[in-house]
Parts: structure tokens; sequence; C-alpha cells
């Protein structure tokens, strides 16, 4: 006799939306990459660095930072204490599981005014090197803050659901 699998549930638009978050985050590593690898290039081979490089680089790192952090969150895969949660009966499982995504909403609601203020006050200064703004490295810290919100709530919502698991 076989047994079976439990059911899960068909991928929803925040599943999606957090794939494609790691997707953008995973081509931002490679673009990474790549602009790192011609800075060596340029400046050991043709002795000519050239000066986009960093602050590009800069940009890239947070995209693929912001973005894959907030997808993790959406998985459950991101830094967690659970030792004392496994240990807990129910009730206390559920109550750090609501209090957990709580504190997960807000930080990741401090990331994404804190640095949406700061990529506007920098929207006028232009980046040394590079014909980017100067805060332009703070867009995808403000998006992976949004976006870690929103995944918490949701899972916020789901862990005080009746019966509803975390």
């Amino acid at each position: 006799m076989s047994e079976s699998l439990p059911a899960t549930a068909p991928p929803g638009p925040l599943d999606h939306l957090a794939r494609a978050a790691t997707a953008v985050a995973a081509l931002a590593l490679v673009a990474l990459v790549m602009v790192q690898g011609w800075q060596v290039f340029a400046r050991y081979v043709i002795n000519d660095s050239p000066s986009w490089t960093e602050p590009v680089t800069l940009l890239l790192l947070s995209t693929a930072m912001s973005l894959s952090a907030a997808a993790g969150v959406r998985t459950g895969r991101h830094f967690a204490f659970s030792l004392l949660a496994d240990a807990a009966g129910p009730r206390a499982k559920r109550a750090m599981a609501v209090l957990g995504e709580t504190v997960v909403a807000g930080i990741g609601a401090c990331l994404a005014v804190g640095a949406g203020v700061l990529w506007v006050d920098g929207l006028g200064v232009r980046m040394a090197g590079a014909p980017l703004p100067q805060s332009s490295a703070y867009l995808p810290l403000c998006a992976g803050g949004a976006l870690m919100v929103v995944f918490a709530l949701s899972r916020l919502h789901r862990a005080l659901r009746p019966g509803g698991e975390h």
C-alpha cells in the first residue's frame, strides 16, 4: 500500500511575485559578476579602470540582497530562532508566529519608508562615475522592504486563521 502525499495549494499571485523577485535577484548577481569581471579585465589587462563599475556593483548588490531577502520572507527561509517555538505548545507556537511575522512586517516597513526617503532625497544628485542618481542603490531596498511587508502580512494572515499553519 502506498502512502499519498499531502495536497499542496497551487501557487498564488504572491508566490509568483516571490519567484519573480528571486529571478531578478539572480539576474542581478549574474550582472554583478559580469561587471566585476570587466572591472578586473579593464584594470589589469587594458590598464584603464572604468569608474562606473563600483556604483553599478553597489546597485546590483543591493538589488540581489533586497529582493532575495524578501523572497525568503515569503518562503519562510529567513533567519529565525525556531528552537523555542518548536518546543512550545500549539497556542504559544501560534503567538510566537504572530509576533515574528509582525516584527518582520515592521522591519520591512522601516526599510521601505527609510530607503524611500533616502531614494527621493538623492534623486537630484548625480552619482560619481556613473550616469545615475546618487540614491539609486536605495530603490531596491525600498522595493525589498515593501515586498517584505506584503509577504509577512500574508504569513501573518495565515497564522491568525483558525487552524492556520505557519
